[in-house]
């Protein structure tokens, strides 16, 4: 199911009740801003899935909403998660789907992180 972008946040989306404990998740990284947690059917052989804990459905919502603090701690939070899994020097890709037109799925701002081996061209063509 494709989200809209600009929909109200939905508290009770998948990654809201991560966020709040109702679901297991296996985390690799959390602060104040941030959860990072391995994707339940991985893409790649590292696979991991960056939310901000703040409840943004899109990077259009967190982008025009999200306190600098908050927009400046979720990048960091991916650049320090993809430096904790060695993945700087061979590379990698983050993916953010926004949108129906983008496939996004949960109605939460969530980036992938992809590693572990070479990734290929960004899109089918």
């Amino acid at each position: 199911m494709a989200i809209d972008a600009t929909s109200p946040y939905d508290h009770a989306n998948i990654f809201a009740k991560i966020l709040r404990g109702e679901i297991p998740n296996r985390t690799v990284y959390e602060d104040e801003w941030a959860l990072a947690f391995h994707d339940i059917n991985p893409a790649a052989p590292t696979h991991i899935l960056i939310i901000p804990k703040g409840a943004y459905v899109s990077w259009e919502d967190f982008s025009a909403r999200g306190s600098d603090a908050e927009i400046a701690g979720f990048v960091r939070a991916i650049g320090h998660v993809a430096r904790s899994h060695d993945l700087v020097t061979p590379g990698y890709r983050l993916l953010a789907n926004v949108g129906g037109h983008g496939g996004q799925e949960v109605p939460h701002l969530h980036v992938h992180l992809f590693g572990g081996r070479p990734l290929g061209p960004m899109l089918a063509r």
